[in-house]
């Protein structure tokens, strides 16, 4: 997982911004409906994103996040 996120990151000189989940560093992820590493493949085509952000910022919201 390293190589996919702090290594591309320090690759592009850019890992005081992003490569890893700190305060004040930009994020791209999305909250999935289900746990696709635990869930039968057939069941993949289900997945939908709750909730995505790019760059640090809500894009996408299904409002199915409670935060506390």
């Amino acid at each position: 997982m390293i190589a996919y996120t702090l290594t591309s990151a320090y690759a592009e000189f850019a890992e005081k911004d992003k490569g890893s989940l700190e305060p004040g560093k930009l994020a791209d992820f999305a909250v999935l409906s289900q746990d696709i590493f635990t869930i039968p493949p057939q069941d993949l085509p289900k997945t939908e994103s709750v909730l995505t952000l790019v760059g640090g910022k809500v894009v996408y919201d299904a409002h199915e996040v409670r935060m506390q």
